[in-house]
């Protein structure tokens, strides 16, 4: 009878489509005459004819897809009989908890969007009068580098004496000590040997005068020195001595001061949250200004997120030295920095570009460097370092007092003159300045002495000090009327990438530098993210159920303190660069490891307790956890390796969780010890499942391992349910290989199970396809040559290559820093003719080329939706055995993007960027984070990346990213070494390629900064980034009932991203969890004009309208009120709300309460 039901509901489904599509069909045929009647008298008859050829064309194409949606419901009326017939025999056998839960239900066709939420990428961009858009300056520059004279990357600067006799100039002299949390030392090093040694100095040498000031940026020091010192220190440093004084201004308060090219947006908020929830814990500090000296580029989107924290002010340094003599040439160096999308001023954030070459101090009191480093009073005669101009500095004394601080004043007078305001700074260190007491007094002293004569002197209109950073702004922001009084300062627009300090040198190669490491960061922030938020929801639920057992909250909130220190330590700008030392690296790399490893036990912690029908038998035992993971890393330096999950005739119990933002299909992998395997989702139901080799070298497959697939369907934020037992199903299809090399007649090992084919010739190209693709792929080569879309049946170039670059002959060569190439790259050659083998299966195909240096796999997923409307891309690079050489993939595509590419920032925004031929070919690459695409009218050609890397668009149609540096020698930027610790690295893309619903001169074309992924884009960037985690219950492990769990009523809208559900650290003493979490949201930007049909997802945009008390399932919304990014700020009206709006672009944060 049930089944009857079924077919009746199906049979009417059917029906109602193909009366729908009908409809649809003769809705498309019509001829709209009303709008304007007089078209017809007009047309020619040829124009008639291309008409009704269009009608006729879409009419078949709607023909097609009515045939695809009937014969999908065919097939699930099909699958669903199959399933309840076996399904009824399994399933009694089985410990799953029975319930009246249903499989995910059925996606719409289309996405719904609203057509309110595609207004904002189509706007069009106007800047405003006093703008400056960063593409714009771009053009104008001719990049020459003239001597400038004693400011050699500048020109002359002079000035009349009296311009300051109406208004006196002011002058900010900000010491500060650049303390890297790793570089030539280890983090705990440098600690040991000269932070502790600043920090306890700054205690007393700033009691000795209260009119010495001194700011401080990276807490991960701060805090490492809090916790080791006597209460008498902390006394002395707390809100009601130095800093409640005005001496001591934490500046960011970052956890450390971030690299801006490489880092994720979410590493970013994490660095900083962490840095900030320190110091309101500690000290009740909310930091104002930013201080950003060192990162080796600038990007709009740490601007973005300081704004967002409640930042008014920040300053950078690091900007190719061109823009900063246009930049100087035209009084811009102070702007209001604004984000592109932004049209109402909302993201406004005041900044200071310093103007010169370095943040060291013969580089900041003036434009003369031999000038100022006798200012330096660190390098008087005697000491260890001393000035390269090889004139020292002279202590100041009664007689000299007067030339030196007209010495001084002519400096801060030239300097002046580069700005709007008669406010000037004048930063006053260097890396691990004022570590002895000596250097305090050395410059304190002896700058307090000048200080002195000036302001005594009212003929020569200046007033100097010590101050800090947010003491300048404070002048500045006065004197300018807030910049938008008599002195208006300007806005500016774009991102400050790629940074040159001098010639050619192009800060571009630390884009690639390190790339294990840069995965292995990816992966964590991955883990982080996915543990943060089970964590917090496992919380949640105990407090509904009103039991926790045992299960290790605090143990775990440890443990998650400890991976976000860990993940925001390696956003340091020496550390996820690449540009460190390689014990430094190591030390990274091995607090990388550790917090994944912790992060696992807290994500089978959190999964066990919500995944367990009856929460009376959680029972936690730390030597023997209910869930595993299925994969192994052995090492900080080595790939995961999958784990083999014994199988039986007993079932095992398999939980998969989906950290995503909607409920997702997507395919599982693990490994197991026999090919006979039935899996069943937690209804009972027999899941398709494709069974293929491991292989253990090119030829030979493992007799003990096979690899296991099949598509999981997982709520969102939830735990679906599997199991698997050992048992002959005909759902569970063995994959079909075919392993080729030209020439060679290969002998296949150990593949018994499989039906495997050989062949040494064979010239008719590799089909792989899908229901949305089709590859084509060299016979010869193993490489990808054209790519079909279904939906239009056009077979385009899509040609994928590998290519060296080496380095220059010249002097200076590449490095850890530096791309300095020999000229266009050369063709990669293999040393013999590569394996290429062809794996072809129900869930999946794929073809893996083995190359000498490259093992290169294409795949595609044989699933409706979103998985399968790309290609998966992997590289297993190993360049251990090269020479000064840098190995990159190269995509060849027919689209005529001209010299326009664009890339994204920090994984948030998206940046136009256009190739120049004026340039050097190393200034033409950008740093990928996580997509990069080029565009023509038509059609658009995305890479979505897992791990950051340097990508480049060279000709029209070209794509290519850097992926592996090996560089024998140091680039002269500090590091001292070259780049020779290489692993064998695994990354990891999509590849994606899009049709526009219509033909449009794109978004970005010209000058337009403007830029934003498809819906599909993003998505597709998500599944890459944050794949389905399964987790199996132990092989001794008794049976326990396990439910699925679904914590949100339904899916987030399609546009916004779940960023973190970060439980807050508790007030009382342990520093255990609270009751709050933090809940950061992003509402994407993006493109309407791409296609979002088949994707298989289960949402819709809702104008970035959240009702979320509505939002959760079973938990309830106790309290949900606003906060700034960091959580430092709240609004003062402290009400509970009930819904959450979103701006477009806007990261939204509130403290939330649930129970």
């Amino acid at each position: 009878m049930r089944l009857s039901r079924q077919f009746t509901v199906f049979g009417s489904a059917i029906f109602f489509v193909v009366i729908i599509s009908l409809y649809l069909m003769l809705d498309h045929l019509q001829l709209d005459h009303t709008k304007n009647p007089s078209s017809g008298m007009d047309r020619s008859q040829n124009g008639q004819l291309s008409v009704l050829q269009d009608k006729i064309d879409h009419l078949e194409r709607l023909l097609a897809e009515n045939n695809e949606i009937i014969t999908n419901i065919r097939d699930s009326i099909i699958k669903i009989t199959d399933s309840v017939k076996d399904g009824r025999r399994a399933v009694d056998s089985g410990n799953f908890s029975q319930g009246p839960a249903e499989m995910l239900p059925s996606p719409p066709l289309v996405i719904p969007i609203d057509p309110e939420d595609c207004q904002f990428s189509t706007r069009p961009y106007s800047k405003s009068a006093d703008g400056v858009q960063m593409l714009d300056v771009y053009d104008l520059l001719a990049f020459d580098n003239p001597d400038g004279g004693v400011w050699k990357q500048g020109f002359e600067i002079t000035y009349d004496e009296h311009e300051w006799d109406k208004e006196p100039l002011q002058v900010f002299v900000v010491p500060h000590s650049h303390n890297d949390p790793g570089w030539l030392k280890t983090f705990d090093d440098y600690y040991r040997d000269q932070t502790q040694h600043i920090l306890n100095n700054m205690v007393v040498k700033l009691h000795e005068d209260v009119r010495r000031k001194i700011i401080w940026s990276e807490i991960s020091y701060f805090s490492k020195w809090w916790d080791n010192i006597d209460d008498q220190k902390r006394g002395r440093c707390e809100k009601s001595a130095l800093i409640e004084s005005g001496q001591l201004e934490i500046a960011t308060g970052g956890w450390v001061m971030p690299d801006e090219a490489n880092s994720h947006y979410f590493a970013l908020i994490d660095q900083l949250l962490e840095g900030h929830q320190w110091l309101e814990r500690h000290l009740g500090v909310k930091p104002k200004t930013g201080w950003a000296v060192d990162p080796f580029g600038h990007s709009p989107t740490q601007a973005y997120l300081l704004k967002q924290a409640g930042f008014s002010n920040m300053l950078i340094q690091r900007v190719h030295y061109s823009v900063k003599k246009h930049f100087a040439s035209h009084k811009t160096l102070e702007f209001f920095w604004r984000q592109n999308w932004d049209h109402d001023a909302s993201t406004d954030i005041l900044c200071h570009m310093m103007p010169f070459y370095s943040y060291d101090v013969p580089h900041t009191c003036g434009p003369d460097p031999k000038t100022c480093c006798q200012f330096d009073f660190k390098r008087l005669p005697g000491g260890r370092v001393s000035c390269p101009w090889r004139v020292p500095p002279q202590a100041i004394t009664d007689h000299n007092v007067q030339d030196r601080a007209r010495m001084l004043l002519d400096q801060y007078r030239k300097k002046s003159k580069l700005f709007r305001s008669k406010v000037v700074l004048a930063p006053l260190g260097d890396d691990f300045r004022y570590t002895e007491a000596l250097e305090w007094d050395q410059q304190y002293q002896n700058y307090q002495k000048l200080f002195d004569y000036m302001n005594s002197h009212p003929e020569l209109h200046v007033k100097a000090q010590f101050g800090t950073i947010s003491d300048y702004f404070e002048a500045l922001r006065k004197a300018t009327g807030d910049g938008v009084g008599s002195l208006t300062l300007p806005t500016v627009s774009g991102d400050f990438f790629t940074y040159a300090d001098r010639d050619d040198h192009y800060w571009s190669g630390y884009f690639t530098s390190r790339p294990f490491y840069k995965r292995l960061d990816r992966i964590l922030e991955s883990h982080l993210r996915a543990a943060e938020i089970l964590y917090s929801l496992a919380l949640a639920n105990m407090r509904k159920v009103g039991k926790s057992n045992d299960f290790p909250a605090v143990e775990s909130y440890k443990l998650l303190t400890g991976a976000r220190r860990n993940l925001a330590l390696f956003q340091h700008h020496d550390a996820i660069t690449g540009t460190a030392k390689d014990w430094v690296v190591v030390d990274y790399g091995t607090r990388l490891f550790h917090s994944i490893l912790n992060l696992k036990r807290v994500i089978v912690s959190s999964a066990h307790w919500l995944s367990l029908k009856d929460k009376q038998m959680f029972n936690h035992d730390p030597s023997n956890l209910f869930l595993q993971m299925d994969d192994v890393q052995p090492a900080q330096d080595a790939l995961p390796r999958k784990t083999v999950l014994k199988i039986g005739p007993n079932p095992r119990s398999l939980v998969i969780y989906n950290s995503g933002d909607q409920a997702r299909s997507s395919m599982v992998t693990v490994y197991t010890n026999t090919p006979h395997v039935r899996v069943l989702n937690a209804y009972g139901q027999v899941v398709r499942t494709q069974v293929s080799a491991v292989w253990e070298d090119t030829t030979r497959v493992s007799k003990d391992a096979y690899q296991l697939s099949f598509v999981a369907q997982v709520p969102t934020l939830g735990l679906g349910v599997y199991q698997l037992c050992e048992r002959a199903e005909v759902q569970t299809e063995p994959a079909r290989y075919l392993v080729l090399q030209q020439g060679n007649d290969l002998s296949i090992k150990g593949g018994e199970s499989f039906q495997v084919a050989t062949s040494q010739g064979q010239t008719e190209p590799i089909i792989l396809e899908n229901n949305h693709l089709q590859l084509t792929i060299s016979p010869i080569t193993g490489l990808l040559e054209k790519l079909k879309l279904k939906e239009d049946g056009v077979e385009r170039q899509m040609k994928v290559e590998f290519v060296w670059y080496g380095t220059t002959s010249r002097k200076d060569k590449s490095g850890a820093y530096l791309f300095l190439p020999d000229g266009d790259a050369k063709p990669y050659t293999s040393s013999k003719p590569p394996v290429i083998r062809v794996n072809r299966g129900s869930v999946f195909s794929e073809v893996t080329t083995s190359l000498t240096h490259i093992t290169h796999t294409v795949r595609l997923y044989h699933i409706n939706g979103l998985e399968g409307q790309s290609a998966e891309i992997c590289n297993s690079v190993d360049i251990r055995g090269e020479f000064n050489r840098e190995i990159a993939m190269r995509i060849k595509s027919d689209l005529n993007s001209k010299d326009r590419f664009f890339t994204d920032l920090n994984g948030f925004q998206i940046q136009p960027r256009r190739t120049m031929s004026k340039l050097p070919l190393q200034a033409n690459f950008y740093p990928m984070t996580s997509m990069a695409y080029l565009q023509d009218p038509s059609l658009r050609l995305s890479l979505l990346t897992a791990q950051s890397l340097g990508v480049s668009s060279l000709h029209s149609g070209h794509l290519e990213v850097i992926l592996d540096r090996r560089l024998n020698q140091d680039d002269n930027r500090g590091l001292g070494q070259g780049v020779l610790d290489n692993k064998v690295t695994a990354n990891a893309f999509r590849l994606l390629l899009e049709k526009r619903s219509f033909a449009e001169e794109p978004q970005g074309e010209g000058n337009t900064p403007n830029s934003f992924p498809s819906l599909v884009g993003h998505m597709s960037y998500m599944h890459l980034n944050h794949p389905l985690i399964p987790m199996a219950t132990g092989l001794d492990t008794a049976e326990v009932p396990l439910t699925p769990y679904a914590p949100l009523e339904s899916s987030l809208p399609c546009d916004v991203h779940l960023v973190n559900l970060r439980t807050i650290q508790s007030k009382d003493e342990g520093g255990g969890p609270s009751e709050e979490a933090a809940l950061i949201l992003h509402r994407k930007g993006f493109d309407c004009s791409f296609s979002s049909r088949n994707t298989g997802l289960l949402c819709s945009t809702t104008c970035g309208k959240i009702a979320v008390d509505k939002l959760f399932g079973e938990l309830t919304v106790r309290r949900l009120t606003p906060a700034s990014l960091s959580l430092l700020h709240s609004p003062e009206s402290d009400q509970s709300l009930h819904q959450i709006t979103i701006k477009p672009m806007e990261i939204s944060t509130h403290r939330l309460q649930l129970s």
